[in-house]
């Protein structure tokens, strides 16, 4: 535990990466700021500290592990003509559900107020699953140019479909519900190589 008075590095990340153990752990109602910190080993108010409360703290957390999927997306249109079209779209795809993902999802509907901010930020340009979906089919129609795809796929409805498959399991899932991995990849196969 880092002394009173002394910086606390990466407290935005660390605090994060702690709630996300947590929620993994006990679910959505598990998430408390101590149980945060203890989990963090920092001092208890130092969520506080640094976020207006709970609900912005999840938010917050929420909309950087948007934006993380949202960088790694728009970095498949360097992969255009490397690797494989479906493992390159699958990289993307199942990043959602890493960093306790479902969980996570599960963890915004249970705080209106988190759920409302989250909003906000979207309408307001923040990184979220449209521009996946965008970054998604603009990497299609590369590799579609490149003739490593099929010229019956559309690239935007693919996309929509991957993302929109990724919500949906993403909104349906709970500790110990199926891994949705599983069905993300044979969809994704299905669309791109029919």
């Amino acid at each position: 535990m880092s002394p009173r008075g002394v910086a606390t590095p990466n407290v935005r990340e660390r605090l994060f990466a702690a709630a996300e153990r947590v929620v993994e752990r006990g679910g959505p109602g598990a998430l408390t700021s101590r149980a945060v910190t203890t989990e963090a080993g920092c001092a208890k108010g130092l969520l506080h500290a640094h976020f207006a409360g709970l609900d912005e703290f999840v938010a917050e957390l929420c909309l950087d592990r948007f934006a993380r999927t949202a960088a790694q997306a728009q970095a498949l249109s360097q992969l255009a003509g490397q690797g494989t079209v479906v493992g390159n779209l699958n990289a993307v795809a199942l990043a959602l559900f890493d960093s306790a993902g479902p969980a996570l999802a599960g963890l915004a509907m249970t705080r209106p107020a988190a759920t409302l901010r989250i909003r906000e930020a979207l309408e307001g340009g923040a990184p979220g699953l449209t521009a996946i979906q965008e970054a998604i089919a603009a990497y299609l129609k590369a590799e579609k140019r490149l003739g490593r795809v099929a010229d019956t796929v559309d690239p935007c409805t693919v996309a929509l479909a991957v993302v929109g498959t990724a919500h949906h399991l993403l909104m349906t899932s709970w500790p110990g519900a199926p891994d949705p991995r599983p069905p993300m990849t044979r969809l994704i196969a299905t669309l791109v190589d029919g």
